[in-house]
């Protein structure tokens, strides 16, 4: 598929406000999937409806911006996409068959629960299709080369296609984790560790900032802006917290990693504007800034609202070695030119 315009500011906030809905559908049904299992007995809940009817209208918004063209071109299907949309109108497609898929695999096995739900096939197929839908306005922000508002419907449209295309894991990652509040023991010499617990906490930060860091540096490869790591971070924060209904203290966490990553956000701006966006080491040292920053804050968020119980080894160490993957991450997103 060829792509022969770039779209407009207006198409790009349309298009992210129907995404923010879609997300917002995945929001409700993750929610009726943690407080309101008992009551899911079929594909058929209010939950789904809004689900997919924030799918259609993303999806209806993605064609119609090049059906429109249909009159010019007889081809439109395959030369009329504004830049970044035709990878979305794949992806609708993807999502399609994951949403029929999804149904037909409740009826035969009924409704998942737990780990059931990760490794379930039919949301694989939602998820990566949705990631694709939702990040069209991401891909034509990049195209464009423009600030002010395509840059925030650009970074919107990241945050919510992370928040999709990892929504199956995002439980597993350290924004989701309340390890270092639990005690950390360790058992006598000659015995078996119980010191696992610690072991899957530091795990599922690592995670996370793979999870969070890989689009905020693809971003911030192709040009400094100011609130990057704060729109995925904030997008995921703010889910989780009301799928789980505000839980503590879990939501101290995610306040402080959210603030973490607008402090990051800052520092990193204005290095930028004060080494320039072509600065040696630019890249790793905002990715070790930005993972350092987010879980220092979810770290002390949690100290908070709880108390660490970890040794201060493991905490220190967790900041440390998130920041140490977060430079290595940056190096590894830097490229040989920014488009």
């Amino acid at each position: 598929m060829s792509q022969s315009q770039v779209a407009t500011q207006r198409e790009d906030l349309i298009g992210a406000l129907f995404g923010l809905a879609l997300v917002g559908g995945v929001l409700s049904d993750a929610w009726a999937h943690v407080n309101v299992l008992s009551t899911l007995e079929s594909f058929f809940t209010p939950w789904h409806a809004l689900l997919y009817g924030g799918f259609a209208g993303t999806a209806a918004w993605t064609w119609w911006l090049a059906f429109r063209h249909r009159r010019r071109d007889q081809r439109w299907w395959a030369n009329a996409w504004p830049a970044g949309y035709a990878i979305g109108a794949i992806g609708s497609l993807i999502f399609l068959v994951g949403g029929a898929a999804d149904m037909f695999w409740h009826q035969i096995f009924g409704i998942e629960t737990s780990l059931r739900i990760t490794m379930s096939p039919s949301h694989m197929m939602l998820a990566a299709g949705g990631a694709l839908l939702l990040t069209s306005q991401m891909r034509s922000w990049w195209v464009s080369g423009e600030g002010g508002l395509r840059a925030v419907t650009g970074v919107l449209s990241a945050a919510l296609g992370t928040m999709m295309g990892t929504i199956l894991i995002i439980g597993m990652t350290g924004a989701n984790t309340i390890a270092p509040t639990r005690e950390y023991v360790v058992a006598a010499a000659g015995s078996a560790s119980t010191s696992s617990g610690a072991a899957q906490g530091i795990q599922a930060y690592l995670l996370g900032t793979v999870v969070i860091l890989v689009p905020v540096m693809l971003m911030l490869r192709r040009r400094a802006t100011p609130v990057l790591a704060t729109g995925v971070a904030g997008v995921i924060g703010v889910f989780l917290m009301v799928e789980h209904q505000f839980p503590m203290p879990l939501s101290g966490a995610l306040i402080g990693m959210i603030a973490g990553a607008a402090l990051a956000d800052a520092v990193v701006y204005r290095l930028d504007r004060q080494r320039g966006v072509d600065a040696p080491m630019r890249l790793p040292i905002a990715g070790a800034i930005i993972a350092g920053a987010l879980w220092a804050g979810h770290l002390i968020g949690l100290q908070l609202a709880a108390g660490i119980r970890w040794p201060v080894e493991l905490w220190v160490g967790v900041v440390v070695l998130t920041a140490v993957l977060g430079a290595v991450l940056g190096t590894l997103s830097r490229g040989p030119s920014r488009s």
